[in-house]
């Protein structure tokens, strides 16, 4: 979804500097042998939140090798997510440790780590080291490093064999905690573990923590993804909202994501549906686009759902081999075939010439003899109706009504008919281009694309974040957000169950940025790696951590790049607010954008339930 629309506006935000010293009585900072400082700034604050940082100095004379700075926030005051440290809680005691790229520092150097916070309060009983933050305190003993992210072996139906890279310390390491989805499950002395007494054909999580002969632990590893084997089901999301994600048909090549991925990243058991993208519309028709992807590429066991390498004569192969056995182990997933895109959404003209020809040449594809098992619904993804996408449409207001109504008498009640519709909520919209309220009654939902609202189409900006939940002031277009686009559906007719919620895996990015705060001019597309100006979360997270939220969604600023995405943290309030609205769930686009272990995916799944 791209909205050509241009509305200039600046927004910033007031910037407090508060020295941490002045803030619980401190002296000022005394110079010492291997002394250092932590010192507090609030950044920024929007009222329901702020942005919060520390700066810790090296005001001494010799190299300082990690760090660990702890403080006390009064309750109703906490962190909510954090870059540049590993910050945890205990209560409303908070500990922010150095991470393995920016805990050493030299003489009269700083670094610098910040987080998002809720709540009014200041920091006090600032520690640096375990000793005073304003210097005058030598640091203590430093905490080890984190060991490396385990790899699995042996993998049983109820067993699993786990070694990592060891941790170091200056005064050397003790032992290390196995953490399994969280919590501790053992403790050893060595770099490796065999963790028994699984459940077969179960999604589990393992990191590990050193701990040195202070007894002082380091920050956790990266996690390891692990499934058991065996248990060929797995039992169905819960929260009866729909959890739907995108598979992209061409992901198979350049992106190298294909069907087993949703398995080993823990993602097929935390959604209902999938849609597969995308079928193309010629000259009025349903086609397969991509007929080597979709049903003839071979998969290798290792590379197979099932573990079985397809042969040369088999009758189906490709994706929709692969999605067959992936509802055989995961039965209660559905999948649709999406037709259209904004890529071929120009045949839709064509198409609505004559709707019910259109209906039948999509059920005879859907129901193929070769892969009728495989769909259990058809998803249209029309962009736009009687308005403007890649090409303009002038099809009119009831064309839309009328594809849909078709659609539904053709394929009847035993399957699902859906559309990803615009969530251009402006007055005079695409919204109020056609008769999306009429065409609802012949829908079982439609996905809302809540997103691409603002992005580096516009190359000098304003930056402004491309899945904004709600409006705020400086937002360069009146009713380009979730909450409007909703709002405006629902007064049209729709039922608030018919409603999902979308969501981007990916974040839209400008580059020759000069200010952090959204509302900055630029001077274009940021680099990225398929496309300008687009990247993928799963590379946005570390390479441009988020430095601050807006209207209910994630913005970060690097270098001179300024990028907005959803989080796992924001995407657990937008889950929220669609709950407490009513909608039928969410969907977004598209799986690969996600991390290896699906993070994005589990914050939907978790926050619907």
């Amino acid at each position: 979804m791209r909205f050509r629309l241009r509305h200039k506006a600046a927004a910033g935000f007031a910037t407090l500097l508060l020295p941490f010293a002045g803030l619980v009585g401190l002296a000022s900072p005394a110079q010492a042998a291997t002394s250092a400082t932590a010192t507090y700034t609030k950044a920024s604050d929007w009222g329901t939140g702020f942005e919060g940082k520390w700066t810790v100095k090296n005001t001494g004379t010799t190299s300082l090798s990690s760090w660990t700075v702890e403080w006390d926030f009064p309750s109703g005051t906490s962190v909510t997510s954090a870059w540049d440290a590993d910050v945890t809680s205990s209560g409303t005691h908070w500990t922010a440790k150095n991470k393995s790229w920016n805990g050493t520092l030299a003489p009269g150097s700083s670094v610098s780590f910040g987080f998002n916070g809720t709540g009014s309060g200041s920091p006090a009983n600032c520690k640096l080291n375990g000793g005073s933050c304003d210097g005058t305190t030598v640091p203590g003993d430093a905490a080890p490093s984190a060991p490396g992210t385990p790899t699995a072996s042996d993998v049983t139906n109820t067993s699993v064999k786990l070694a990592w890279s060891a941790a170091t310390d200056d005064k050397g390491i003790k032992n290390y905690d196995v953490l399994r989805d969280g919590a501790k499950i053992a403790t050893v002395t060595t770099t490796s573990y065999t963790n028994t007494g699984l459940t077969a054909g179960t999604d589990y999580s393992y990191s590990v923590q050193a701990r040195d002969t202070a007894d002082q632990t380091g920050p956790v590893s990266g996690a390891v993804a692990v499934r058991t084997t065996g248990g060929t089901t797995d039992p169905p999301p819960t929260g009866g909202k729909v959890k739907l994600g995108y598979f992209t048909e061409w992901g198979v090549y350049g992106r190298n994501y294909h069907v087993k991925n949703l398995v080993t990243s823990g993602s097929a058991s935390k959604i209902t549906h999938i849609n597969y993208a995308f079928g193309n519309v010629k000259d009025g028709k349903c086609v397969v686009d991509d007929t080597y992807a979709a049903y003839d590429k071979a998969y290798t066991a290792d590379q197979s759902v099932s573990g079985t390498a397809d042969t040369w004569d088999q009758p189906l192969r490709g994706n929709f081999n692969q999605l067959r056995q992936l509802k055989a182990k995961y039965p209660h997933i559905k999948v649709l075939y999406s037709f259209g895109g904004w890529t071929y959404s120009g045949g839709f003209a064509q198409a609505a010439a004559n709707p019910a020809a259109f209906a039948a040449s999509c059920k005879a594809v859907v129901e193929d003899p070769r892969w009728a098992d495989v769909f259990d619904g058809i998803d249209i993804d029309w962009e736009y109706p009687n308005a403007c996408g890649l090409t303009c449409d002038t099809s009119g207001p009831a064309a839309f009504k009328n594809l849909m109504s078709a659609l539904r008498s053709s394929f009847g009640s035993d399957y699902l008919v859906t559309a990803a519709i615009t969530a251009d909520g402006s007055t005079g919209g695409k919204i109020d281009a056609a008769d999306y309220g009429g065409a609802s009654a012949y829908v079982d939902w439609y996905n809302v694309m809540t997103y691409d609202y603002f992005g580096a189409f516009d190359a000098d900006g304003p930056t402004a974040p491309h899945s904004p939940l709600t409006s705020y002031s400086g937002i360069p277009t009146a009713g380009f957000n979730s909450a409007d686009a909703i709002a405006k559906l629902k007064s049209k007719g729709v039922p608030s169950a018919k409603l999902l919620l979308g969501i981007g895996f990916y974040g839209r990015g400008w580059t020759g940025v000069t200010q952090s705060a959204p509302g900055g001019t630029a001077t274009g597309a940021a680099p990225g790696t398929y496309e300008a100006g687009i990247e993928d979360y799963k590379v946005l997270k570390t390479s441009c951590p988020a430095t601050g939220t807006i209207a209910g969604t994630a913005y970060a600023y690097c270098g001179t790049n300024w990028w907005s995405y959803d989080t796992p943290s924001t995407i657990a309030g937008k889950m929220t607010w669609a709950k407490n609205q009513g909608l039928g769930g969410a969907f977004f686009w598209e799986f690969s954008g996600d991390t290896a272990g699906g993070e994005l995916v589990s914050a939907i799944n978790s926050g619907l339930q």
